[in-house]
């Protein structure tokens, strides 16, 4: 018991097992030294068929040394409308039309939702605040 203090919480600095982990007895840590120690000649058995067509070999190889692309958002031109609702129906019909991707316009539709709850909890807060200073005035 002196590994914990008068609380019951473990001791600063002291292991509650001496022996410390056992290192290396699980499958995947025999598979991982077994690689580690065959790893260049795996290489270039994978390279080699690679280089012969075998696909899977080269995604192997790509999917563990190339990155893989990631989509980039391209810049849309939509009209700003004088309102919320106005800019919504402008993304709407530039989606319907395919001048926007439907995915897109989805999501910038989600964006002026969150927007226009932004905008109420701001009113919601200015009405609060106004009613609180009338009752404090009474």
């Amino acid at each position: 018991m002196t590994e914990r203090n008068c609380d019951g919480t473990f001791k600063k600095g002291v292991s509650g097992n001496s022996k410390g982990r056992e290192s290396g007895k699980k499958a995947s840590a025999k598979l991982r030294k077994a690689i580690e120690t065959e790893a260049n000649d795996i290489i270039k058995v994978l390279v080699k068929q690679a280089k012969d067509g075998d696909i899977q070999a080269a995604k192997i190889l790509l999917d563990k040394t190339v990155p893989s692309l990631k989509p980039q958002a391209l810049p849309i031109n939509i009209p700003v409308g004088e309102t919320l609702p106005d800019t919504g129906s402008n993304v709407v019909d530039a989606a319907m039309t395919g001048n926007i991707p439907p995915d897109i316009g989805t999501q910038l539709i989600r964006a002026l939702t969150d927007q226009s709850k932004l905008v109420e909890l701001e009113e919601i807060s200015k009405r609060l605040t106004r009613l609180e200073k009338q009752l404090e005035a009474r």
